[in-house]
């Protein structure tokens, strides 16, 4: 018989939803401007792909986890994050309950998310004057 299993709800969902989309908006903006610019579309579908491939390897590697299987390496996630899939991973840190609570990885997970920030506001409001862009 299988087991079904019962979590509570996601507390302070609004908040984290406003969070997320507070996140998103410099990327999401950048990627527009730079779009709609120069007719380079090549960021946004980044950003939704390697977005959908990191929920996606989040999602896998909580089953592996729950089923004492061979688990996705860190640097692995990490470098998904970095493309581009930090939103995602976000949106499966939360829904998996997945890497929430170990230090070290949030910290990595959170600089990468500060280094999308201010590259898009470097893009932005500074011209890119702090990456030549």
């Amino acid at each position: 018989m299988a087991r079904i299993e019962t979590r509570p709800p996601m507390r302070h969902l609004r908040l984290k939803l406003l969070a997320f989309v507070a996140l998103c908006l410099l990327p999401v903006l950048g990627a527009l401007k730079l779009g709609v610019g120069t007719g380079n579309w090549l960021w946004l579908a980044a950003y939704g792909l390697a977005s959908l491939g990191c929920f996606g390897l989040y999602g896998y590697d909580k089953r592996q986890a729950r089923g004492q299987g061979q688990r996705t390496p860190e640097k692995v996630l990490h470098a998904c994050e970095l493309v581009g899939g930090w939103p995602g991973a976000l949106l499966a840190q939360q829904v998996f309950r997945h890497k929430t609570r170990k230090l070290s990885y949030q910290l990595v997970f959170w600089v990468i998310v500060l280094g999308h920030q201010v590259f898009w506001a470097d893009y932005l409001f500074l011209a890119g004057r702090l990456f030549g862009f």
